[in-house]
């Protein structure tokens, strides 16, 4: 089964890239920078400000398996890689099978992965605990508000790639979780945290607003399926990342239309943002590598 998946995964970024040929690839700009430093699935790409670096979620395997062999990395501003395995689900210290989507807490690195939610220290990786939510089947992305809140996407993606009953989720202070909202076959991907609620991209193509009480409004909806990574500007313009065309789009504040910012890269997963360079940070999950593109 784990073979079938991969091969499934190689095809469809395979006829994403050859589709996206045909559109077009947009030329990196000369300051872009690619990593390709033994990345194994690479999920998920988050800018830590304190430490001023990058932290790659390795699944290595497929999303579903509870092997714990994860592993998360850490790459420096310039493209070096500091510490491949900084944290090892192969040590005997560290549980975690499939990490995806990540977030900062204060002084607390959260973790999506599978259906709990893993902590770690944001300085030296030590584990913290963990939150399991219960109902979840393929926890995704993670965001925190400026309350303090913390919400994650349950995908609820099959074997097959199929959305079933995914939703938002809210985790308390105390670790514990509440669905604040639910979406049948849409699959709740990127989140996004605000003082008014999150907004969320999905692996259908909708995009929702929730509010601080689940309550949902459709926004813009993108004109390709299969959205995964979701990332704010500066200036309030929301990138996302799109696995059917190999693309990035973007949305500006008042727009109505998503339009495509950068083409050519395949199975773009969750995107990060550097806020500091003004960089998008793309986990490239089936190439093994993440692209480093400016993007202001």
């Amino acid at each position: 089964m784990k073979k079938l998946l991969l091969i499934a995964l190689l095809l469809a970024a395979c006829k994403a890239r050859d589709e996206q040929a045909d559109a077009g690839t947009t030329p990196p700009p000369s300051d872009s920078l690619t990593v390709t430093d033994s990345f194994r699935t690479p999920e998920s790409v988050l800018y830590d400000p304190t430490m001023d670096t990058y932290i790659v979620s390795n699944i290595n395997g497929t999303p579903f398996d509870r092997d714990d062999n994860g592993f998360l990395s850490r790459v420096g501003t310039d493209g070096r890689v500091v510490d491949l395995k900084w944290v090892d689900g192969a040590s005997d210290s560290v549980r975690l099978n499939a990490p995806k989507g990540m977030a900062l807490k204060g002084d607390t690195l959260l973790v999506a992965d599978i259906d709990t939610i893993r902590l770690f220290d944001r300085t030296t990786g030590s584990p913290l605990g963990a939150w399991g939510v219960a109902g979840a089947t393929f926890l995704n992305d993670i965001a925190v508000g400026p309350d303090g809140s913390v919400y994650v996407t349950d995908t609820a993606l099959d074997q097959q790639f199929n959305a079933g009953i995914g939703g938002v989720y809210r985790i308390d202070s105390g670790g514990r979780s509440t669905r604040v909202a639910q979406a049948r076959g849409a699959g709740p991907n990127g989140i996004l945290a605000d003082s008014g609620g999150v907004t969320v991209v999905m692996w259908s193509g909708d995009v929702m607003r929730y509010d601080s009480h689940g309550r949902g409004t459709a926004m813009a909806k993108s004109a390709h399926p299969q959205l995964d990574g979701l990332v704010r500007l500066a200036n309030g313009a929301l990138i996302a990342s799109v696995w059917h065309d190999s693309s990035l789009i973007r949305l500006n504040p008042g727009d109505s239309a998503w339009t495509t910012v950068v083409r050519g890269i395949p199975s773009p997963a969750d995107i990060g943002y550097d806020t500091r360079r003004g960089r998008v940070l793309i986990p490239v999950f089936t190439e093994n590598r993440v692209e480093i593109r400016p993007l202001r």
